[in-house]
């Protein structure tokens, strides 16, 4: 959401722009979209740009990561990221078993993969729940491009 309260297009935005509006914008202004109507609209966009920022390099290793996106009243959105032969692919049906599911959400989501908030302070908060292979989620990052 803007600052008037008007949608906002993640998909016309460059990646910058986006990690600006998510850095400026309060829990409750992100929330506000996150819980609407637009939120499978921009789970959708970020989903797609993670398959995008993925850097394929020395430290990458194939791996299936299931992400859990929750909200207050509603269920978890559950998508699935699969990193296999130097590609990344993104899917909101997930099918293969998991080495590593994150629960987290929908707020810290995109302060999380906008570089706008920290894995490990959310890890140790309680605000970003992992399951399975705990430390290839430490050297996961490293996998993508972060703006900062």
């Amino acid at each position: 959401m803007s600052e008037e309260g008007t949608p906002v297009d993640l998909a016309n935005l460059e990646v910058d722009q986006v990690v600006a509006l998510i850095g400026s914008a309060t829990d409750e202004q992100i929330a506000e979209g996150m819980n609407g109507p637009q939120r499978e609209g921009i789970l959708t966009e970020v989903f797609r740009r993670m398959e995008q920022e993925y850097k394929p390099g020395p430290t990458a290793q194939d791996a299936t990561i299931h992400w859990k996106i929750t909200q207050a009243g509603g269920e978890a959105d559950h998508w699935e990221v699969v990193i296999e032969n130097g590609t990344c692919t993104a899917s909101d049906q997930p099918s293969r078993e998991p080495r590593l599911t994150m629960t987290i959400d929908g707020v810290d989501f995109l302060r999380l993969v906008t570089g706008n908030a920290a894995g490990p302070m959310l890890f140790m908060s309680g605000k970003l729940k992992i399951e399975g292979d705990v430390a290839f989620a430490a050297m996961m990052q490293s996998m993508f491009r972060i703006p900062s």
